[in-house]
């Protein structure tokens, strides 16, 4: 996931943000529909129509996502986007330990957001937005899972996604006279999209909620030190003590998920 990120953030040099995840979209979506080969009944009705506003949703999160990375550090990004998921997890239990879960994630989004407030304000707003648009993801992803096909549905609404957001294409002229800068591109989609998305869907048939939750709460860490080994991005003291608080909220909130039942895909951009 973060390896792909970190690929992606060599690219932007030379292409935009949001056509450096048009490209991720391009990728997967050729990926996808080449091993997946959606029939008929996925191009149409209302399991076409939920995997296209899931794939379009989807795409819009990474282009923000993106976005995010070009002005902050990956793994603070990857923090603050955190209140997305926290925040789903949270609506419907109103138990002392959701109140003080979802508060713990707040000051640790405050924490990292005052740091970065006077330096790329603009940054925090996108990673935010991509905290919003995960929330999104979470919900129709849920729908997904139980009304859709599955991995099938993803080829689909990644289909549709690249060519809504194919304007985004123009952000990227100087990919396109480079085999191998294409070929990046076309490779963090498999890196960042089609390997963690699939397993999303493997994983969550086999390991309860609450598991998966406390598995997830270490994405922020791997993004942190895929950030400082391949990138050299070293987390302030404020911005550490942040991402520990997302963590923490994020794995204590999921101790009360034991009974819920599984199949809502939640992994991040």
């Amino acid at each position: 996931m973060y390896g792909g990120a970190a690929v992606a953030i060599t690219l932007f040099p030379v292409a935009s943000p949001a056509a450096v995840a048009w490209l991720r979209c391009l990728g997967a979506a050729i990926v996808l529909v080449a091993w997946r080969r959606p029939g008929r009944a996925s191009w149409r009705g209302r399991e076409f129509w939920l995997a296209a506003t899931f794939g379009l949703v989807t795409a819009g999160m990474n282009v923000v996502f993106y976005e995010a990375i070009a002005r902050l550090p990956l793994g603070t990004t990857v923090a603050l986007e955190f209140a997305g998921p926290v925040a789903v997890a949270a609506i419907g239990s109103r138990s002392k330990r959701d109140v003080f879960a979802v508060a713990l994630v707040a000051a640790g989004v405050v924490a990292i957001a005052d740091v970065r407030l006077s330096g790329s304000g603009l940054g925090v707003l996108f990673a935010l937005l991509a905290a919003a648009l995960w929330a999104g993801y979470i919900v129709l992803g849920k729908q997904v899972a139980l009304g859709g096909n599955g991995i099938d549905s993803l080829a689909v609404g990644f289909a549709v996604a690249t060519v809504a957001l194919s304007p985004l294409a123009f952000g990227a002229a100087a990919v396109w006279a480079s085999p191998r800068l294409l070929g990046l591109g076309v490779g963090v989609g498999v890196l960042s999209t089609v390997v963690p998305y699939a397993l999303d869907q493997v994983v969550l048939r086999r390991l309860g909620q609450s598991t998966f939750a406390v598995l997830l709460a270490l994405l922020p860490v791997t993004a942190g030190v895929t950030g400082f080994v391949l990138l050299a991005q070293v987390p302030s003291l404020p911005e550490a003590l942040g991402t520990l608080a997302v963590v923490a909220g994020l794995v204590l909130r999921s101790r009360d998920e034991r009974t819920k039942p599984t199949g809502l895909p939640i992994e991040p951009p």
